[in-house]
């Protein structure tokens, strides 16, 4: 049973948002094109505390796209971005919000970074969409959205490692491409039996 995952397709995200994936918008038409060839829509949205650890403004002099060591390992400090209830957290005006099964929230924990739709950045503690699938019987998922080179990255390898077929529609989906990383996350994907189409 096929899945589409749209992750964070959200203002903060798209042109004029507080962490803007270039030609980020670009991605709403062709999801919304796709989403009735599958028999589950699941979205996820990046949903943060005001004041997460993440946030470059709450660590004295560094700046955003800096790496610090967290208890869990390394974290790129964002600029602000997704607070709960803003303006910026919430999808896309244009993005079709009707036919989503299910809509996971991830990065709420103050203290712990989330990428990926299955895990927060410690790769252990559970977002619940795993269980969730698995109750369904749903184990093709085909993921779109933003960022490719982040949560989509992160969301697919998770995937895989979980045991799903997996599928990033490139047409469907751009990265923030920091220092070479959409060519690694593309490299990791195809090596961890990801299909990109």
């Amino acid at each position: 049973m096929p899945a589409l995952i749209v992750i964070d397709v959200q203002k903060d995200f798209c042109p004029g948002g507080l962490l803007a994936v270039p030609d980020g918008d670009a991605v709403v038409a062709p999801i919304n094109a796709m989403m009735p060839d599958f028999d589950a829509v699941i979205l996820t949205q990046d949903w943060h505390p005001q004041g997460h650890s993440s946030f470059a403004s709450q660590h004295p002099g560094k700046a955003p796209l800096e790496m610090i060591e967290m208890p869990y390992g390394p974290q790129v400090l964002w600029p602000d971005h997704c607070i709960q209830g803003s303006d910026g957290a919430a999808f896309h005006a244009d993005l079709n919000v009707n036919p989503a099964d299910l809509i996971i929230r991830k990065g709420y924990r103050r203290a712990i970074d989330s990428y990926s739709a299955f895990f927060e950045n410690d790769h252990v503690t559970p977002t619940g969409l795993d269980g969730y699938l698995r109750s369904r019987g749903i184990n093709d998922l085909t993921m779109v959205g933003l960022a490719f080179d982040f949560c989509v990255f992160y969301s697919a390898m998770d995937a895989a490692k979980l045991g799903y077929s997996v599928t990033v529609r490139r047409d469907a989906t751009r990265g923030i491409d920091f220092d070479g990383s959409s060519q690694t996350a593309q490299t990791a994907m195809q090596e961890a039996g990801v299909i990109l189409i």
